[in-house]
C-alpha cells in the first residue's frame, strides 16, 4: 500500500489504487474511491474558495449519508478540522460545540438547521453553513452566509491550499458528557492515521470487506469504520438504524464481512435471531466501548461460530488502546488483551511505577495515538494528559524533553502473561463495606443468570455501608423480571458485600448517552429520593 500521512491520503492513496473499486454505500446507491476522493477535492476546493483557514473547524451535523463523510475528509484536505456532530444531539448541545471550538463552516440539512437556527446568534464564529439537500432556506443571523451542497462543490478553483503535516489538527471529537458538559479531543492527522493502520493490521482487514458502520460517526470507534476500511480499500456501509434487528437486515443485504458495536448493542443483537446466511460471510464481530458480557460472548459465538471475535478497548483520547485476539477468547474471555500495534499500555500505581502482575493500577497509554489534549481546556488536559513518570517502562533518563502519555482514569491489571483485565473506572468503583466493587463485575454476574435484558449496577450513599449497591435492569425480550428471583441468584453466585441491596424494574431499553453507551447518570437521576 502506499504511504499515507494525513487523514485524507487514505481516500486519495486508495483511489490511486483501485479508483472503481466500492468505497461507500448508502440506500440507494455506492460511490466508488475514484468518485469519492474526486468529491472530497471538490469540497475541499468549495471550503478554500470560501476562505477556509489552516487548522479552522468545520463542524459535520448529519446523519451518516455520502455527504457526511465527503464532508469530514474534505475539510482535512482543505487545510481544516472536521468537527462530526452526534445528530441526535440536540440544538443547546449542538450550539456548545459550536461555540466551544470556534466553528467556522457547519455542514448540515435544512431540515436541521430549522431545529438549530435560533441558537446560531450566539455562534459568533460562524461565518458559513452549507446546506445538503433540498428544503427552504430559513432565514440566518447577520454575518453568516448559506451556500447549496452541490453549489459550493462547483466554486471557482481558489488559489493553493494549505501547508500540512502529520501533526497537525486534524479533528476534534466531543466526549459524551456523561459528567458536565463534553469535552473536545482534539486528534492529528498521525493520531488518525496510525489508528487506521493499527486498527486494520490486526483486524486483517482487506480490499474485499464490508464494513457496517452501525456506530456514530462521532464516536471514535465509529469514524474508525471509515478510516480502517479507506486504509484497506474496503467498502463502508453506511446504516442510520432504529431498530438492532435493522443491524440485522443490512448484515445479510449487504453481506458485511466485519461488525463492530457496543456491548449495549450487542447485548440486544446477541438475544435475535440471526439470518442464517448471515454466518456465511461475516469474518470477525468486534466489541468496544466497554466490556462485553460472558453470556453476550457465548451466544453471538454460538450464532456466528466461523466469525473471529475480538474484544477491544479504546479511549477517545487515544483513539484506539487494547484488543484480544481471537485465539484467547476461550483461554480468556474476560480479558482486554494487550496493546495495539505501535502502541504500549502501562499499568501504573499512582508514584508512577509499573504494578506487579495482577496488581491493580491505573492503565496509561503512550505512542503515536495519545491525543493532543482537550480543546481549549487546559485543566482538564492537565488530568489526563500527563509527562511519562520518569520511573515508568520507555522513559529514558537522558531524554531532556518529556513524553506526554494518557493516564486513563480505568483501574487495570495485567496478568503474569501480559494480558490486562478491565476492574472499573475510578469514579465508577463502588466503595461498601470496606470493599472496592466493580460495577461492571456485578453486571457480569447479573448477565450470566439470564434473568435480565440490560442491567446496570452503581453505589449509592450509605450511612452505615458508605455505600450501596443499586441495580436498574430490563427483563429478558418476551420475558418477565422477578427481582426477588434476580436477588436469589445474586446471593447464590456473589460473595455477601456485593449483592445488591435493591433492584428497580425498568420498561423497556435502559437510557443511553449519544455514542449508544448505558447512561448510569440518566439512570440514577430515575431513582427515587
Amino acid at each position: 500500500m502506499n504511504a499515507t500521512h494525513l487523514l485524507h491520503d487514505l481516500i486519495l492513496s486508495a483511489a490511486r489504487r483501485a479508483p472503481d473499486a466500492p468505497a461507500l454505500t448508502q440506500p440507494g446507491g455506492t460511490l466508488n474511491y475514484g468518485e469519492l476522493a474526486g468529491a472530497l477535492r471538490a469540497f475541499a476546493d468549495g471550503l478554500r474558495a470560501l476562505g477556509l483557514e489552516r487548522g479552522e473547524r468545520v463542524a459535520v451535523f448529519l446523519d451518516k449519508r455520502f455527504e457526511t463523510v465527503i464532508a469530514s475528509f474534505g475539510a482535512s484536505a482543505a487545510g481544516g478540522a472536521f468537527v462530526p456532530v452526534n445528530p441526535v444531539l440536540k440544538a443547546e448541545q449542538v450550539a456548545y460545540i459550536l461555540r466551544d471550538c470556534n466553528v467556522r463552516v457547519l455542514v448540515t440539512s435544512a431540515e436541521r438547521l430549522h431545529g438549530l437556527r435560533a441558537e446560531l446568534a450566539h455562534c459568533h464564529d460562524l461565518r458559513h453553513v452549507v446546506l445538503v439537500g433540498g428544503g427552504e432556506l430559513p432565514p440566518l443571523p447577520p454575518g453568516i452566509a448559506m451556500h447549496r451542497w452541490d453549489a459550493l462543490l462547483d466554486a471557482p478553483l481558489p488559489a493553493n491550499g494549505h501547508r500540512v503535516i502529520d501533526g497537525d489538527l486534524a479533528a476534534i471529537l466531543y466526549t459524551s458528557g456523561s459528567t458536565g458538559r463534553p469535552k473536545g479531543v482534539v486528534l492529528s492527522h498521525r493520531n488518525m492515521v496510525a489508528g487506521a493502520q493499527s486498527v486494520a493490521q490486526y483486524l486483517e482487514n482487506r480490499a474485499d470487506d464490508t464494513l457496517l458502520a452501525a456506530l456514530p460517526l462521532s464516536f471514535d470507534a465509529g469514524f474508525s469504520q471509515l478510516t480502517t476500511a479507506f486504509h484497506a480499500g474496503a467498502r463502508v456501509v453506511l446504516l442510520n438504524y432504529l431498530l438492532p434487528r435493522d443491524v440485522l437486515k443490512a448484515v445479510e443485504r449487504e453481506r458485511v464481512t466485519g461488525l463492530t458495536a457496543v456491548p449495549p448493542l450487542w447485548i440486544q443483537l446477541a438475544q435475535l435471531d440471526w439470518p442464517a446466511g448471515a454466518g456465511e460471510h461475516l469474518r470477525y464481530f468486534a466489541n468496544t466501548g466497554g466490556r462485553m458480557p460472558l453470556d453476550t460472548l457465548t451466544r453471538l459465538r454460538e450464532r456466528l461460530p466461523r466469525a473471529r471475535p475480538y474484544l477491544m478497548y479504546g479511549l477517545t483520547e487515544a483513539f484506539r488502546a487494547t484488543y484480544l485476539p481471537p485465539g484467547e477468547v476461550d483461554c480468556r474471555p474476560d480479558s482486554i488483551g494487550r496493546a495495539i500495534p505501535n502502541a504500549e499500555v502501562l499499568v501504573l500505581r499512582e508514584d508512577g511505577s509499573e504494578c506487579a502482575p495482577n496488581e491493580p493500577g491505573e492503565l496509561v497509554q503512550r505512542g503515536a495515538l495519545v491525543a493532543m489534549g482537550y480543546w481549549n481546556d487546559a485543566e482538564k488536559t492537565a488530568e489526563r494528559f500527563k509527562p511519562l513518570p520518569a520511573q515508568a517502562p520507555g522513559r529514558q533518563p537522558g531524554l531532556m524533553l518529556p513524553e506526554i502519555a494518557v493516564f486513563s482514569g480505568d483501574t487495570v491489571r495485567r496478568d503474569e502473561d501480559g494480558y490486562l483485565y478491565f476492574i472499573g473506572r475510578r469514579d465508577e468503583m463502588i466503595k461498601t463495606s470496606g470493599y472496592r466493587v466493580s460495577p461492571t463485575e456485578v453486571e457480569e454476574i447479573l448477565y450470566a443468570t439470564r434473568l435480565v435484558g440490560e442491567c446496570a449496577a452503581f453505589g449509592v450513599a450509605h450511612d452505615t455501608l458508605g455505600q450501596s449497591i443499586v441495580v436498574v435492569a430490563s427483563a429478558p425480550p418476551g420475558g418477565v423480571l422477578d427481582p426477588a428471583v434476580l436477588l436469589a441468584e445474586c446471593r447464590a453466585r456473589m460473595p455477601a458485600y456485593m449483592v445488591p441491596a435493591q433492584v428497580h424494574v425498568r420498561a423497556g431499553a435502559l437510557p443511553r448517552n449519544p455514542n449508544g453507551k448505558i447512561d448510569r447518570n440518566a439512570l440514577r437521576a430515575e431513582l427515587p429520593a
